[in-house]
């Protein structure tokens, strides 16, 4: 700031419009804070171009700050859209019916199931269900020994009907999917996925190849529509068979890992019907009033819902626990302005002397710091969104990150309160100097 420019403040040159006298003066007066606001931006604009380095060094601190709150909200963004997409392919009127053990009971070798018996209750005592499938996992959970030839591969089998891809909204890619002949006759037929074909090394349309299960053979029917992963795991490493044959798989002396999904006709009566399955759940199995449910009634929606309020909390801790970096960066910008007071001190002073107003120093300062803090904010915005896919990039099969609105709007939004904040005690020394003192300063 040079002593003719501040000379320019101490009257500023408006004309005075014809007319209503009070019109005019209060047009003047809005004239005089449009200009002072603009000599203060122009002032603070100049300062930081001639100070570029230290300028520069003073933003880091908000650069790094909000770079680093971007990135972790685009990364966990991403991946919470990505999962709730998939959640979304199957509809708010699905419904899955899971036995549930409490861990008391399971360390004492205790484990609920559902019943064939449950099966039949459902499809024929409530109303309004449209679809519905029993799905039972085959050879134990932790997955079967498949070969194709030399390739062995390994898979969670599971055992369904025809209901199974109206349900999931899951259909076959190639070939065709069960059918109730198959689950009628228990037939040795499989349809795969696309991973487990993938690790088979079988042909893209492996309809008609036998594979070895457990050393006996099965026809292969077709290959299911890929589903890509979740959490970095595949949901395509799997393979269905009828659900009769999965429960010969098993053998009489295992007892099936039953669950039943089932859809629903009227999604308006979701809850209405959600209620008559627990009761006549509860009913079926026994259970006293008070006594918990030995079973779980999931829906999709729900599972969505759920996991959107966990990434949702998850974003807002991450990002609070990254944010407090934009508090020290704040610590930044007030030092360095303080700094800036003390060597402009004759300059403060020569413009006071000349006629400038104890706001235009004030403002001058606090904008300065505002400018600071924005610039950086702007920078650290766009240097997290690309360090948000540059992570995603390196993380195999991770979702594309996502920067919400409000994100970035609140980035800036706070690295500005910041500049304001931490640049207000600066402000303030350098309005409150007299012009003898800051004449005097050496």
């Amino acid at each position: 700031m040079s002593p003719s420019s501040s000379s320019s403040l101490a009257a500023p040159a408006t004309a005075a419009p014809l007319g209503d006298p009070d019109r005019a003066s209060a047009m003047n007066r809005w004239s005089a804070r449009v200009y002072l606001v603009q000599e203060c931006l122009r002032s603070a604009q100049a300062s930081i171009r001639a100070h570029a380095m230290r300028s520069f060094l003073t933003m880091l601190g908000i650069i790094i700050g909000v770079a680093s709150v971007i990135a972790v909200i685009s990364l966990v963004q991403g991946l919470s859209q990505s999962i709730s997409r998939q959640f979304q392919g199957l509809g708010g009127n699905v419904f899955t019916l899971r036995a549930d053990t409490p861990l008391e009971d399971a360390l004492r070798g205790k484990v609920n199931r559902l019943k064939l018996s449950d099966l039949e209750q459902l499809r024929h005592r409530i109303d309004g269900i449209q679809d519905i499938t029993p799905t039972v996992v085959a050879g134990g959970r932790v997955g079967a020994d498949i070969r194709n030839g030399s390739h062995v591969a390994y898979a969670t089998m599971y055992g369904t009907t025809s209901r199974y891809q109206d349900v999931q909204a899951l259909f076959p890619l190639h070939g065709r999917f069960l059918t109730d002949s198959d689950d009628a006759t228990r037939r040795r037929v499989v349809v795969l996925g696309d991973k487990l074909r993938r690790d088979l090394k079988l042909p893209p349309n492996p309809a008609g190849k036998h594979i070895q299960i457990a050393g006996e053979w099965f026809k292969v029917l077709g290959v299911m529509e890929p589903r890509g992963e979740m959490f970095g795991i595949s949901q395509d490493a799997y393979l269905l068979m009828p659900f009769q044959t999965a429960l010969a798989v098993n053998g009489v002396l295992q007892e099936p890992d039953l669950s039943i999904s089932f859809t629903i006709a009227d999604p308006d009566q979701a809850q209405a019907i959600q209620a008559r399955v627990v009761e006549l759940m509860r009913v079926t199995h026994e259970l006293k009033p008070g006594q918990p449910n030995d079973f779980v009634l999931e829906s999709a929606d729900s599972l969505r819902k759920s996991f959107s309020e966990i990434s949702t909390t998850i974003t807002i801790v991450v990002g609070a626990v990254v944010g407090i970096s934009l508090i020290v960066g704040g610590v930044g910008i007030m030092n360095i302005m303080l700094v800036s007071v003390t060597e402009r001190t004759r300059e403060i002073g020569i413009a006071k002397a000349l006629g400038a107003p104890r706001a235009y120093i004030l403002l001058q300062f606090l904008i300065e710091a505002m400018l600071l803090a924005l610039m950086g904010g702007l920078i650290g915005l766009l240097i997290g969104m690309g360090l948000g896919h540059a992570v995603a990039a390196l993380i195999p099969n991770f979702p594309s990150p996502s920067v919400p609105w409000w994100a970035a709007l609140g980035a800036c939004g706070f690295s500005v309160l910041i500049g304001v904040v931490f640049g207000i005690l600066p402000a303030s020394n350098a309005a409150n100097l007299t012009p003898i003192e800051a004449l005097r300063h050496e």
